[in-house]
Order: structure tokens, then C-alpha cells, then sequence
């Protein structure tokens, strides 16, 4: 079971994060339900007088302009997330294991040997999540065609992290707790990079977006 998590530390302070139960019996409805009842919460927070998240093309939920956001959800828990004037939002929580296996897949080697425990101070399912909350941030893209989850890179930085991906960077907050991880990633206007310097070097979730 998804615990609610705090707010990760220095998170960007006008994001709006909102959880919600899923109710029994935890089924693909109900979790739906969950995430669209955490993003009305989220939107009204934020200031938005639109609290309706339809599903657009793909199946990704449409929030309204000027209030971009982000849904996850495990089988009993949904979180939702809003940042006014962001370019784009990902969140993301995950309840099950990271194999040492899939941790070799997800991570490329520079990320396992800078980020995990002991030389880092992050576990490889914050890692995990990480990468999807920023794939998420990065829908809508040109850079997002095509683009494999795993394949975004990840560095350290005095809040958190760094995503990066075909030009583009965004922080990364992360916090877990009780065996489960919540990540946010926040993708500002004008934080484009250049080429090149995005691509992660690697070889090689849950819920909405």
C-alpha cells in the first residue's frame, strides 16, 4: 500500500500536490477516479476555476491552460500535481521493488555508481521514479517522440536532481518513505541545453501522467 508521502524538501513552493485513496475494489475504475478527484483538489488549490481533467489524445489527462499538472497512482493510492506556468509536469509513485537486474536496465553506470547508496543518497526505486516523472514532464515534445523512460539521464544537484534528455533539463525532487517513492519533475520554459548535452548514456510506472 502507498503511504502519503511529505513534500520532498526545496520543492518548487507553488506546486500543488494532492492525494486521494482508491477505493475497493483498487480496480483500473477506481483508480481513475482516485487521480481525477487528486487533480480537481490540485487545480483548486492552484487557483484554477477548471477542476475537469478529460482524457486527451493517447490517453494522457488534459489540464486546463496555465495550469499544467501530472496524475499517478499505485492500486490504492493517486496523487495529482499542478504548477502554474510550468511547460510541463510529471509525477510519479511507485510501491514495488527495484531489482538489483532492473536497476542495471533503468540506470546507466555513471547513475548507479554517483546516485545509489553508498556514494549517493538515493535508492534505485526514487531513481526509477525519477526517470518516469520526467518522462512525463517531457510529453508534448519534439524530443518526447520516441523517447524510452530509461534513456533520460540523471545527475545530482544541490536540491535533488537533474533530468536531461535531448536538449532539454528540469529538476527532479524525490522523497520515500516506508517503502514507497514520490517524484516530481518541473520543466520551465526556456531550459533547452545544447545538443547533446541532454542525452543520457544509458543501455538500455504507474499510473497517468
Amino acid at each position: 500500500m502507498t503511504a502519503v508521502l511529505g513534500t520532498p524538501t526545496a520543492v518548487t513552493p507553488e506546486a500543488s500536490i494532492r492525494w486521494c485513496p482508491v477505493p475497493p475494489p483498487y480496480g483500473p475504475r477506481e483508480q481513475s477516479e482516485a487521480g481525477r478527484q487528486a487533480a480537481a483538489a490540485a487545480l483548486a488549490a492552484a487557483g484554477s476555476a477548471v477542476r475537469a481533467v478529460p482524457r486527451a489524445t493517447g490517453g494522457r489527462p488534459d489540464f486546463p491552460r496555465g495550469y499544467p499538472g501530472s496524475i499517478a497512482h499505485t492500486d490504492r493510492m493517486a496523487v495529482a500535481t499542478v504548477v502554474p506556468g510550468a511547460a510541463g509536469v510529471g509525477v510519479d509513485i511507485e510501491d514495488a521493488a527495484v531489482t538489483e537486474r532492473m536497476a542495471r536496465f533503468v540506470l546507466n553506470d555513471r547513475e548507479r555508481r554517483t546516485l545509489l547508496a553508498p556514494a549517493g543518497r538515493h535508492s534505485p526505486v526514487e531513481l526509477f521514479s525519477a526517470k518516469e516523472a520526467a518522462f512525463k514532464a517531457l510529453a508534448g515534445t519534439v524530443v518526447a517522440d520516441g523517447l524510452l523512460f530509461w534513456r533520460i539521464g540523471l545527475v545530482r544537484s544541490d536540491a535533488g536532481l537533474v533530468a536531461s534528455f535531448g536538449g532539454l533539463s528540469m529538476p527532479v525532487w524525490v522523497c520515500s518513505e516506508a517503502g514507497s517513492s514520490f517524484a516530481l519533475a518541473v520543466r520551465r520554459y526556456g531550459t533547452e541545453e545544447p545538443e547533446g548535452n541532454g542525452r543520457s548514456t544509458a543501455d538500455g510506472g504507474s499510473g497517468e501522467q
